[in-house]
């Protein structure tokens, strides 16, 4: 009788034990999903690895190669051939259609867009020049290209976006110059013209 009993009590140990890690369970997933619940408030709201984002786009598809062009305050550039200079940086150099197709899985995948991005990586305050530059033409026909300025912390807002056209090979253009203030504020837009090429190629 003794041995039978203490048989009785191991099964419901057991059973006891199930059910709790059960509930342990059940209590963990239902934390985890509960922490994963966005803020509404917090829509539009970044991740703070930026503070500005300069964005540059023309036509989908488009074989044309546009590079974007950035001064700091403090006269350092930003360009494909230098990516990284002080806080800002290039995210991506796009030209055009070459280099836009990717073979996965034997099938040929497209990236249509033709977009470059600058950010600023903290506040840095002074004026920051946007230039345009054609460098590689197709047509005769000229390239509409948008520019549009960011401020992304703490919530989203668009500072800026402007349309220009660019005609052919060698064509530079200012898009926009603007301020940003100790505090982060973006100020005094223009599009006072200022070469930037020419400094480039001289470094």
């Amino acid at each position: 009788m003794r041995h039978s009993y203490f048989r009785r009590d191991e099964g419901n140990d057991a059973f006891t034990d199930l059910l709790f890690n059960a509930l342990l369970g059940f209590a963990f997933m239902f934390v985890t999903a509960f922490s994963l619940i966005s803020d509404p408030n917090d829509r539009g709201k970044v991740d703070p690895n930026a503070e500005v984002l300069i964005t540059v786009r023309w036509p989908d598809e488009h074989p044309d190669d546009i590079d974007t062009i950035v001064e700091d305050p403090r006269g350092d550039l930003v360009w494909y051939h230098n990516k990284d200079s002080g806080l800002m940086h290039l995210d991506r150099d796009d030209r055009g259609t070459f280099q836009d197709t990717l073979v996965m899985d034997g099938k040929i995948v497209v990236s249509p867009i033709n977009q470059e991005t600058v950010s600023l990586r903290a506040i840095a305050p002074g004026e920051y020049v946007v230039n345009l530059l054609h460098y590689k033409s197709n047509f005769k026909a000229p390239v509409p290209v948008t520019v549009k300025v960011e401020k992304l912390n703490p919530n989203v807002i668009l500072a800026y976006y402007g349309k220009h056209e660019l005609t052919g090979i060698g064509h530079e253009l200012t898009a926009v110059r603007f301020r940003v203030g100790a505090e982060g504020d973006l100020s005094d837009f223009s599009s006072r013209q200022k070469a930037l090429v020419v400094k480039a190629v001289k470094r």
